[in-house]
């Protein structure tokens, strides 16, 4: 009996060590796996600074004024400050409040802040005499970033900037050496991708010693965008003053009675720097609160107020990273390497990372028809870099961000609406269309949510605006796509790419239609989704430009980028973009023996650099093959060997791309991370799935590169992963268990996932052929 006890007792003890064990992993924190210098070196273009999710503020440091013109024409240098950071740069200019991340297009760099100490200087200096402005150099071993968190030692004038925000505030903490002759620097004249006539106005109040408001308003990628804002001190400057370094104008009006330049509250013009003068001892911190509105300075000023009305910066830092470990938590992955983990959870930041708020805490915000509008029951969304991200990153949040994803479509509904063309986003952002890139994919974002049951309005007027973009003939060869059934490259180039991305976002029309029981809407766009065929060339095996008189143009290289009617891609990539219709296409090629062999050419033939010599966003570091990951447009291509006889080799493919085009380092990303689309097919792809044709409800079985991971869906329910044996040599899918049944197939179902329960992948160092 004593001997029972003392049993029953080192088990209870046991337990409860195992118990404990268990909820110390289970509180594991997640933000330490995040590295946002990943991608921030050559082609990825993300940024290092401070956000919190899809907060409209991303405060980041800019290392370099490179302006978009030189000489009359385009400076190709300014491509690699898109994000505004460039990690092998040496100098930092200042601190702004929005970025783009991971574009190869950008705007934004607004309100850029800048401490300096010793003589004043209202100019930003160049990297080589740093001395001659107010930038400063630094080094990355006195440099940290971290997810809502960015330190940096400003070498020059020995300060220690420090940065976090909340969804709509900046908060910045600069501790200052002993000075008479401490400044912060306010360059309203600053942007990305800046030139000269850029700055279309720009208005500044100083209310008092400790408050400033004002906004700008600019002209570049989008044409007519304003942000207001509110700049509070934590103390009282001393005194302030400003330049104008607008052009010389005939007419200066009355205003030229005042001295604007000196403590003046009330300033006007195109080019406007400010300056604020403080006296610091050793080691003070003074902080500024920054806050941003769509709307108005009132509305700054709000969500100022609202969203931190302390000046407790550790508190502001600690309310952000709680936000960023919520979101993380939302998947729990275990796998080999701490490397790995770094690599999954950036990626995963990287995803959450937009698209951005855009309403004040009110709701209010700035439409696309140039009014203030109000979000009524959803959060109003901007950045739709859609071109990218209707291929995984919206998928995505239709697991693991519904709710978000439903707010998503809700605000492209509302973009239509305020659109003088009816029509859905493209590239939308700051209340503008930039018509950047080709498609309508806010089209496959729509379709897709409704047919996984994501999208809570009104699915009937959701597919009407499908329906009118898709009909918009003034649009980007739409007229003849419509007439022809393909776009003709002597009417419209890039008329490949066009015509297959249009054949898709047809067949997501259809789809919902169907679901709808639209049937006169099925007919009509399930047979527009079958014009690929038209631009498929059976005498070459390429999607091939086809002129206005029906017939295939003569000029034809299927290894070039340029001028071949593709964007982005050359034809050996474009011609398998037939997501929706794969079974067709590998019939059309010559069946599936033959597909595959040109297939896996793919992937081991050699790309001479002469193809991509002029391509901006592709090195040969994105490059596998001829497979080009740095772009979009193949992501799906390792997958369609799910269609043939050898689906072996989509694992064996999606493992070795994974290896060779994710790094946990700064240069660690291939290409243009695209508002999160690389990081997306990286977060499918190494949890062993991923969706070739959004508006379809499968996802087709990779490898999955992890050891387990848990899913925590927004109804309660959970979705784990187990991969039994996997490691680096064993990438090849012996079995697959569904709870606890075998599934003999390869592919998912989205209710399969969302219902919650238990897939477990077994493993094995040899494929399976059947």
């Amino acid at each position: 009996m004593i001997i029972h006890k003392l049993f029953l007792k080192q088990v209870l003890t046991a337990l409860l060590a195992l118990s404990v064990l268990s909820a110390v992993a289970q509180q594991e924190k997640l933000v330490p796996y995040v590295n946002p210098m990943i991608g921030t070196y050559k082609m990825g273009h993300t940024y290092p600074g401070a956000t919190v999710p899809f907060g409209m503020v991303q405060l980041s440091p800019d290392t370099d004024t490179i302006p978009y013109e030189a000489d009359g024409k385009y400076n190709p240098l300014v491509y690699k400050y898109c994000a505004g950071y460039q990690y092998d740069d040496k100098t930092i200019v200042g601190f702004s409040h929005t970025h783009f991340s991971g574009t190869g297009h950008s705007d934004l760099g607004d309100f850029l802040v800048m401490p300096t100490t010793g003589p004043l200087q209202l100019n930003p200096g160049t990297e080589e005499h740093p001395e001659k402005g107010y930038r400063s150099t630094f080094s990355h071993e006195e440099e940290h970033a971290e997810a809502n968190y960015y330190r940096v030692k400003l070498t020059e004038p020995g300060i220690v900037a420090e940065l976090t925000t909340s969804t709509r505030v900046g908060f910045h903490q600069y501790t200052f050496p002993k000075s008479d002759q401490a400044h912060i620097i306010l360059d309203l004249m600053h942007g990305i991708y800046n030139y000269a006539d850029k700055n279309v106005w720009t208005f500044v109040r100083v209310e008092n010693d400790t408050l400033i408001t004002g906004y700008r308003q600019t002209a570049g990628w989008a044409r007519t965008r304003t942000v207001y804002f509110a700049m509070s001190f934590s103390k009282p400057f001393v005194q302030y003053g400003a330049k104008d370094f607008s052009k010389p104008d005939v007419y200066k009006g009355f205003w030229r009675k005042f001295d604007q330049e000196h403590n003046f509250p009330d300033l006007a013009g195109e080019q406007l720097r400010m300056y604020f003068d403080f006296k610091t001892t050793e080691g003070e911190k003074v902080k500024i609160k920054f806050a941003l509105s769509p709307v108005s300075t009132a509305g700054a000023l709000a969500n100022l107020r609202q969203e931190i009305p302390h000046w407790d910066f550790e508190k502001a830092k600690a309310d952000g990273q709680q936000r960023w470990e919520q979101e993380l938590q939302k998947i729990r992955v275990k796998a080999a390497t701490r490397g790995d983990l770094v690599n999954f959870y950036t990626a995963l930041y990287h995803t959450f990372l937009g698209p951005t708020v855009y309403n004040d805490n009110d709701g209010q915000y700035r439409g696309l028809d140039q009014n203030n509008h109000t979000a009524q029951g959803f959060t109003n969304y901007t950045t739709f870099s859609l071109w990218d991200t209707y291929r995984a990153l919206h998928p995505l949040f239709n697991i693991i961000q519904p709710k978000r994803n439903g707010d998503m479509v809700k605000s492209m509904l509302a973009h239509y609406d305020q659109s003088v063309h009816k029509m859905l986003p493209v590239w939308s952002h700051y209340a503008n269309e930039n018509w950047c890139m080709i498609g309508y994919h806010s089209v496959s974002v729509i379709c897709d949510a409704i047919i996984k049951g994501n999208f809570t309005g009104d699915a009937n007027r959701a597919l009407d605006a499908c329906v009118a973009t898709a009909r918009y003939r003034k649009f980007d060869g739409i007229g003849y796509y419509i007439d022809l059934g393909y776009v003709p490259e002597d009417k419209n180039s890039s008329s490949v790419s066009k015509t297959l991305e249009y054949a898709y976002d047809d067949w997501c029309i259809a789809q919902v239609a169907r679901k709808l029981n639209r049937q006169d809407v099925y007919a009509e766009f399930q047979k527009r989704s079958t014009n690929w065929r038209n631009v498929y060339d059976a005498g070459t095996g390429y999607m091939r430009p086809k002129l206005s008189n029906g017939k295939f143009r003569k000029e034809f290289d299927v290894l070039s980028t340029h001028g071949q009617g593709y964007i982005e891609g050359n034809a050996w990539n474009y011609s398998l973009y037939v997501p929706h219709e794969p079974d067709q296409m590998i019939a059309g090629m010559g069946g599936k023996k033959r597909f595959v062999q040109h297939l896996d050419s793919l992937f081991t033939m050699h790309l001479p650099d002469e193809f991509f010599a002029d391509t901006e966003d592709i090195t040969r570091e994105g490059i596998i093959g001829n497979y080009v990951h740095g772009n979009e447009p193949a992501h799906h291509a390792a997958y369609l060997y799910h269609w043939t006889d050898q689906p072996w080799k989509t694992q064996e493919r999606t493992r070795m791309i994974l290896k060779k085009q994710y790094q946990p380092a700064p240069d660690g990303l291939g290409g243009n991370d695209d508002c999160g689309q690389m990081s997306a097919w990286y977060i499918f792809t190494t949890l062993g799935f991923y969706p070739v044709a959004p508006a379809s409800d499968q996802y087709i079985v990779g490898s999955p590169a992890i050891q387990s991971a848990t899913l925590t869906l927004e109804n309660g329910k959970t979705f784990a992963i187990e991969a039994k044996n996997q490691s680096d040599k064993n990438v090849y899918v012996q079995k697959l268990v569904l709870n606890g049944k075998m599934l003999d197939r390869l592919y998912l179902t989205h209710a399969e996932i969302t219902q919650g329960g238990q897939l477990t992948f077994f493993m094995g160092a040899k494929p399976v052929k059947k």
